[in-house]
């Protein structure tokens, strides 16, 4: 199983958020620091958020995101304010392995299969962020309904990949919960990298067993609670 770093920027700085709220932020400095941190302790690949991006300014940040995806010359995941297809080509060009589509999925799936036809569809992935049994968007501020059904039409609409996000425990550092990923896992043949309260050893060994692709670690890993060679040595 694959484990992520997480490094979301907001305003410049790497950060980490309680539940999406701006609020909660926690600031961690430059997030090319952040990232050569992850990448010294072994990490070989990140998931990237624009947070400003979730926000409504996807342009803030892009020139910093550019910046960690030359200079670190590794796997990236990058989501956040992609909300049309020159955004997303735009990203691919640049070089980031894959994009993630929340909001733009979920308004426009077409996009999906566009998208996949023109970078393949290991390119892209799909976002589920999960709240109540719901998909949200729009930085977790709407819902739009049942997040199994819409996994589905993310799948049958060329989506290449799912990251679900568990928005109830996301940020908690309280662990995770197994049910809402099991069912999806039961729903999808697509590979499926979680995140979201992923706080222990024991929660990254139980992703695993349940047949999730990959992992992110956010708060979890920025505040110690979990180290990044416990997360690699669990996911083994």
């Amino acid at each position: 199983m694959l484990i992520f770093p997480a490094v979301d920027i907001l305003n410049g700085k790497c950060v980490q958020l309680v539940q999406g709220k701006r609020d909660s932020a926690t600031y961690f400095g430059d997030p090319l620091a952040c990232a050569h941190r992850w990448l010294d302790l072994g990490a070989e690949r990140l998931h990237v958020v624009n947070l400003d991006g979730a926000f409504g300014d996807s342009s803030k940040n892009a020139a910093r995101i550019r910046d960690l995806v030359h200079e670190t010359g590794v796997e990236i995941q990058l989501g956040g304010g992609i909300r049309s297809f020159s955004d997303a080509s735009s990203w691919l060009d640049t070089g980031v392995e894959r994009i993630i589509l929340g909001t733009l999925a979920t308004k426009k799936p077409t996009v999906l299969h566009e998208l996949s036809r023109e970078f393949g569809s290991e390119r892209i992935m799909a976002g589920v962020d999960m709240k109540g049994g719901e998909i949200t968007t729009e930085g977790w501020q709407k819902r739009e309904g049942d997040y199994l059904v819409w996994a589905e039409q993310f799948e049958h609409m060329g989506a290449g990949s799912l990251l679900f996000t568990n928005v109830d425990v996301e940020g908690l550092q309280a662990g995770i919960d197994p049910e809402p990923i099991s069912r999806l896992l039961q729903r999808t043949h697509l590979p499926v990298t979680v995140a979201g309260g992923v706080s222990s050893g024991d929660d990254i060994r139980f992703l695993k067993d349940l047949g999730s692709h990959g992992a992110v670690l956010g708060s979890a890993l920025y505040s110690g609670k979990i180290t990044l060679q416990e997360a690699m040595e669990a996911a083994q």
